[in-house]
């Protein structure tokens, strides 16, 4: 293929390992790294190379893309890549990491010549698996070229949101989407766990709004989840999502706004992890309404 690179992919969470596996299967040339080893080997299968520190995974490299838990994570891990990194490199930066901390990692990449985008996405496990997230990308027109293919093999579109990454104009995008995840997420939660109080049975809820405008297919998911016990392995997980709730709720304040219905989002998803469900899906929040841990 003429438009095959060579692309670091630093963090193989859930995320992560799905971009790397659908960058090699779109004919690409991948290293990964992740700060637990152990995560990334299973990669190697599939084509990956597996490297021990995030400079041997990016040397040589086009384009990193970096795929960490938040913005201190991906500074950090940036660090230990700089001794290796080329100017001119493009760096994708998918990890949720707030406005300040996309500025901050801007700078970074104008310090060290590279090419910066801020590039969130959206989707969940399976979205990520099948190659088919949405990429909400901001960055220079001149060096899309190297982008825009590492995009398609690991999203189904890209929606530009600016031509200035520090602007972090695709992060302000994700934290507004994803604060209307939160909300819906939350809400199915509280309305199963209103259910299981009041003795109605689920499937009579969700039969009594189906078809309407107030029937939606998240809605059903992330109560087919909870109904069906199937929380792991997540889609997207608790301790993730109350580090995205943090964000949005931060970014409201910054910008002169309250959000409460985020701001209680944020406390349930805490509350769940401190439960015991932080590595379960975001849905597990339904379990936030109890003080001990009810029969589904």
């Amino acid at each position: 293929m003429t438009d095959k690179l060579t692309v670091s992919v630093l963090g193989t969470g859930i995320m992560g390992a799905a971009m790397a596996r659908n960058l090699v299967r779109a004919g690409h040339a991948v290293r990964a790294w992740n700060r637990t080893r152990a995560k990334a080997e299973p990669l190697a299968a599939e084509g990956v190379h597996i490297a021990d520190s995030p400079a041997l995974a990016v040397r040589g490299s086009d384009v990193v893309l970096t795929m960490l838990h938040d913005g201190a994570a991906a500074l950090d891990t940036m660090r230990q890549a700089a001794p290796a990194l080329r100017r001119g490199t493009v760096w994708v930066q998918s990890t949720t990491a707030g406005i300040e901390s996309t500025g901050t990692l801007a700078a970074f990449a104008g310090e060290h010549g590279l090419v910066f985008y801020d590039a969130p996405v959206l989707g969940t496990r399976q979205p990520a698996e099948a190659g088919k997230l949405t990429v909400l990308a901001a960055g220079p027109t001149e060096g899309r070229e190297k982008v825009t293919p590492v995009f398609d093999a690991v999203g189904v579109r890209t929606v530009w949101a600016g031509e200035d990454g520090a602007a972090a104009g695709a992060t302000r995008l994700k934290l507004v989407a994803n604060s209307w995840v939160l909300a819906v997420t939350a809400a199915a939660g509280e309305s199963l766990a209103l259910a299981k109080a009041l003795d109605v049975d689920p499937a009579g809820f969700l039969d009594l709004i189906a078809g309407g405008p107030l029937d939606m297919g998240y809605l059903r998911a992330k109560c087919d989840l909870v109904l069906g016990n199937r929380l792991t392995p997540p889609q997207f997980a608790v301790t993730t999502a109350a580090k995205d709730a943090r964000l949005i709720v931060e970014a409201g304040a910054a910008g002169g706004v309250r959000l409460d219905v985020a701001e209680a989002a944020t406390a349930r998803m805490e509350r769940a992890a401190a439960q015991g469900h932080g590595d379960e899906d975001m849905a597990a929040a339904y379990f936030a309404s109890f003080d001990e841990k009810p029969s589904v």
